[in-house]
């Protein structure tokens, strides 16, 4: 009797054992199918997110009608539901501002400050539609609509013929990214983190110096071209079509970085941190992210014009040239709810999430927006090509050859973010004092130098 109570006791234990064995094994499982099911996050998702606020559910209690319920709730979401939603107003003062024929230098500021919530706005609706699209096309779309506003102002400025414009403002992207917000990052965490020993993965950081380094190739090569061949039409015809098939390769490595980057290296850009935090989920619909989505870009669009349109005469009212406010002002403006999120995470001692938002931003424009623009162009009927001359290549050569060498240890301190935004500074001061004309083309910078150059060296041969 006793061995078979111990035989039904003992079957009752495996049972359960084994009960929680499978409820184990299926939390684990569905845990995995989570993870892969969940939504790529890009760093420039988290760096956004750092900006965002949470919904008051009572308000969307206290409506009636379910229709009328899920309005307020993406009402909620989408406009409240960040910490820039006070620089919302500023939109409907720009659009009455250029109705009603104000300044136009206001018209600029506004569009400019109105600028700044949607284009984290945008970053919050393609992540939202990424939860229901999977991660492959989620990472599709956050690689695509990142630097949406730098792409629609880029537009706009090429169907108004402001090649400079485009060139300077696109960039103006890349050394904020580089100096500013790289920079910036690692001050702020080196002071906050003062006794620790900030440490990054390199491999991230490997790859995007490579991407850039070979999109400054194809910048300086039209460039160097440029000055070997002289003056001339021909030279003209040839740095054109080099720069449109350097925009296609450029395009291709940007096509296998992004299938490196959501496929077979995945594991290289997913960031540790990630794990830490709860799981989150959609707070709008899909179709209703799709719907805000497509308002929000032809919001966007507008404003662009407007900036692009009174950009001239903001430079003149506040006796700053197009340069400056193209290079600095514009993607500081645009680009700020990534900038701060960065740095938040560099207090938080999360350097790779600010390595990611940085470097990611630079290696995007630079490999995708820049050249895509040379190709909507060329479309168009546009000559553009990638001869962002001497000055311009020769800051951009500079920044990324000092930021692949401060990050080529894999260790962070204050020093580091100190030297990086001096440089930026510096930068800064020189395009500041930059008075050059945004007609003066470069083939008539080339012939004054080449004229010079002519008559020092007939000089030294007759003396």
């Amino acid at each position: 009797m006793g061995s078979q109570e111990d035989f039904i006791i003992n079957n009752i234990e495996n049972g359960i054992s084994d009960d929680r064995k499978d409820l184990v094994s299926g939390n684990n499982n569905m845990n995995g199918e989570n993870k892969e099911q969940s939504v790529g996050k890009t760093p420039q998702n988290l760096s956004s997110s750092m900006v965002r606020k949470k919904s008051d559910p009572i308000l969307i209690t206290n409506v009636r009608f379910q229709m009328l319920r899920n309005f307020v709730n993406n009402l909620q979401e989408v406009i409240l539901g960040t910490k820039l939603a006070v620089l919302f107003p500023a939109i409907p003062l720009a659009i009455a501002a250029d109705f009603y024929h104000f300044g136009r230098p206001w018209v600029f500021a506004l569009s400019l400050l109105g600028l700044t919530p949607l284009a984290e706005r945008v970053s919050f609706l393609t992540e939202q539609i990424a939860y229901f699209t999977g991660p492959t096309v989620g990472g599709l779309l956050n690689a695509t609509c990142g630097n949406a506003t730098e792409m629609i102002i880029a537009i706009f400025a090429l169907h108004e013929n402001k090649i400079d414009v485009v060139k300077y403002s696109l960039l103006g992207s890349i050394l904020s990214n580089l100096l500013l917000v790289l920079g910036t990052s690692l001050l702020c965490g080196g002071l906050a983190n003062i006794k620790k020993e900030q440490r990054y993965d390199r491999k991230q950081a490997d790859v995007n110096s490579l991407l850039l380094l070979l999109g400054l190739l194809c910048h300086m090569l039209p460039l160097l071209f440029r000055y070997a061949s002289g003056v001339g039409s021909f030279y003209a015809t040839s740095t054109l079509q080099l720069s449109r098939a350097s925009s296609i390769f450029m395009l291709i490595a940007y096509v296998a970085y992004i299938f490196f980057q959501l496929k077979t290296h995945r594991q290289v850009f997913d960031s540790q941190e990630e794990d830490d935090e709860e799981e989150e989920k959609p707070v709008i619909g899909c179709w209703s992210a799709f719907g805000w989505l497509v308002g929000m870009t032809i919001i966007i669009a507008l404003l662009s014009e407007y900036v692009v349109g009174t950009i001239e005469a903001a430079s003149n009212s506040w006796g700053i040239s197009v340069t400056f406010i193209s290079i600095i002002l514009l993607p500081i403006v645009g680009n700020a709810a990534e900038h701060a999120g960065s740095i938040i995470f560099a207090l938080k001692n999360k350097l790779d999430i600010s390595l990611g938002v940085s470097l990611g931003s630079a290696s995007q424009i630079s490999m995708f927006v820049v050249p895509l623009s040379v190709i909507v162009a060329w479309i168009m009927g546009i000559e553009m090509d990638l001869d962002f001359s001497l000055l311009e290549t020769g800051s951009l050569a500079f920044t990324i050859i000092i930021t692949a060498f401060t990050l080529q240890d894999g260790t962070s301190h204050y020093l580091k973010g100190i030297i990086l935004f001096l440089c930026y500074i510096i930068i800064a001061a020189c395009f500041f004092v930059d008075k050059t004309p945004m007609n003066d083309s470069n083939g008539s910078k080339l012939e004054n130098v080449l004229e010079l150059s002519s008559n020092y060296y007939a000089g030294v041969l007759f003396a």
